[in-house]
């Protein structure tokens, strides 16, 4: 279900405008990211869709029908909402919340409960939560939960506002793998907001940087953004590593996996070790790194291990070897394949040769 903005403006009483003269189009099954500074109109936008703001002028149309003609309860129940913090009912079980859509909408209370059991192994968590409140889970957790309810109607259309920058790195990049997982699935459209251009680049199909007073600065596909800003403010927001970050767009043809020392943990260690070694455990997983002349008495265990810096999955684009790499403690970037374990290894030198012999 496609959705379009047609010179999209609201201004408020006071005469403050938040969005000015909006006209795109997001294209249907597609993740289309809304980024920009604090007051570019970019949430704003969003709620335009679902008629928690009203436009002054111009029409957001929803697979070709203006929204304005539809009423707004009824519109909303079709639409999925995510927020920050994920907005959850506290007084009511996750199973509950997750269920609350499929009761408005005329199910019965068993088939919601089993529609809400389902989603909850949909966004990886697992069953015993469902008895638990809001306030006795993390905040990732509870993320994942407002994704679940969010996608309990079943709605093609799905409206994220800033839903994971309220929790820490790891988990909000877990999160968004999460997010690309289940829309390589479920192929819905889904507006997404934040102010992160990482977070954007990550998961856009299509990205629409915005600037203070709620113009539309660029639209294009995360790599067009970063290789081409079409001016100073874009180049300014997009960073001045955007060449580093356009990495994601590059595949890792021409990078040598080269092959490793490595310890099984919980193995004796026959003495110090002269250079830098990977420590796996009994599936080839890594663990971290022993450094040189490290010596350990008995079994080797893991709080004898430095922190091995980030994993390169066999196949996804460069950047991530360069960071694998860049990241590591023993300069040696770990390369893993698709059940996590240990295919080699990497370096940055490496890295940038093969991108010099393709300048």
């Amino acid at each position: 279900m496609g959705i379009e903005f047609r010179d999209v403006t609201k201004r408020y009483p006071d005469g403050t405008v938040a969005v000015d003269g909006l006209s795109l189009t997001i294209d249907d099954g597609t993740i289309t990211v809304f980024v920009g500074p604090s007051g570019c109109g970019k949430t704003t936008s969003l709620r335009m869709i679902n008629r928690m703001v009203e436009p002054t002028s111009g029409q957001v149309l929803l697979d070709g029908k203006d929204v304005r003609e539809s009423d707004p309860p009824v519109l909303r129940r079709g639409i999925g909402y995510v927020i920050q913090n994920a907005g959850l009912f506290p007084h009511r079980t996750v199973l509950d919340n997750v269920a609350t859509v499929p009761l408005l909408t005329g199910w019965g209370k068993r088939k919601a409960r089993d529609r809400a059991a389902e989603l909850l192994d949909t966004v990886g968590l697992p069953a015993e939560l469902a008895k638990r409140y809001p306030a006795q889970l993390s905040g990732g957790q509870q993320q994942r939960v407002g994704v679940a309810r969010a996608l309990a109607g079943d709605s093609p259309v799905l409206l994220m506002d800033e839903p994971f920058s309220a929790v820490d790195p790891i988990v909000r990049e877990g999160l968004q793998d999460e997010l690309l997982r289940l829309q390589s699935r479920l192929g819905k459209t889904i507006v997404f907001v934040t102010h992160d251009i990482d977070e954007a680049v990550r998961l856009g199909d299509k990205v629409a940087v915005m600037r203070v007073g709620g113009k539309l600065a660029q639209y294009g596909t995360p790599a067009d953004v970063l290789r081409h800003p079409v001016d100073d403010f874009v180049a300014s927001f997009v960073g001045r590593d955007r060449g580093y970050r356009g990495l994601s767009f590059v595949d890792s043809a021409g990078v040598e996996v080269k092959d490793v020392a490595t310890i099984e943990v919980g193995e004796p260690l026959p003495g110090p070790v002269e250079d830098w070694r990977l420590a796996v455990n009994a599936e080839r997983r890594p663990r971290g790194w022993l450094a040189p002349g490290s010596t350990v008495d008995g079994k080797l265990a893991e709080p004898d291990l430095v922190a091995g810096g980030s994993l390169y999955q066999q196949g996804s684009p460069i950047r991530g070897a360069l960071d694998a790499a860049l990241s590591s403690p023993s300069g040696l970037g770990v390369v893993i394949d698709d059940e996590g374990r240990v295919a080699g290894v990497v370096t940055a030198r490496q890295i940038l040769d093969v991108l010099d012999d393709r300048e």
